[in-house]
């Protein structure tokens, strides 16, 4: 890693973002990964964006079913994110949280702050990820949310200043 990379590593540090799964599905084979690069594109249509690896199995298995599953997570959902950022072997991530599916196959998260089930829109390759975006088919939100936040490579959450 050069001096370029490893300043901008330390810079993307300071940037707080809500810790995310990202997973998909096809039978019994469910794959996810922990993310915080997502974020809302649009209301007309609702789409959304997510940042995977684009050597992952999730990449491959998002083209290959049309979709996804999106879960933001709440503060108290700390072991999941850890879980789908490696923690676990990959086999063992969905004993982490309460997981059933949506209609559509792919992994939902019971518990989470907001899930969305979401149709795959479009995609856009960039380095080594792929930006994934996602119309909702379905949408659960928490009646109450308290966001699970990454921040200087720790987990926090947030309060009313």
């Amino acid at each position: 890693m050069d001096e370029t990379q490893r300043a901008f590593r330390e810079a993307m540090a300071a940037l707080a973002a809500t810790a995310c799964v990202v997973t998909a599905a096809d039978g019994e084979t469910r794959v996810g990964r922990t993310v915080t690069a997502a974020l809302s594109l649009a209301v007309d249509p609702p789409s959304l964006l997510v940042s995977v690896d684009a050597g992952a199995h999730l990449a491959s298995l998002i083209r290959a079913r049309g979709g996804f599953s999106f879960a933001m997570l709440q503060a108290d959902q700390q072991s999941v994110a850890e879980a789908f950022a490696g923690s676990v072997a990959a086999e063992r991530r969905f004993d982490h949280g309460a997981w059933t599916a949506w209609p559509s196959g792919h992994p939902r998260l019971r518990g989470a702050m907001v899930a969305i089930d979401c149709k795959l829109a479009g995609e856009i390759e960039t380095a080594d990820h792929v930006l994934f975006v996602g119309h909702p088919n379905r949408i659960d939100l928490a009646d109450v949310r308290r966001p699970l936040v990454w921040h200087d490579r720790r987990f926090s959450t947030v309060r009313p200043l």
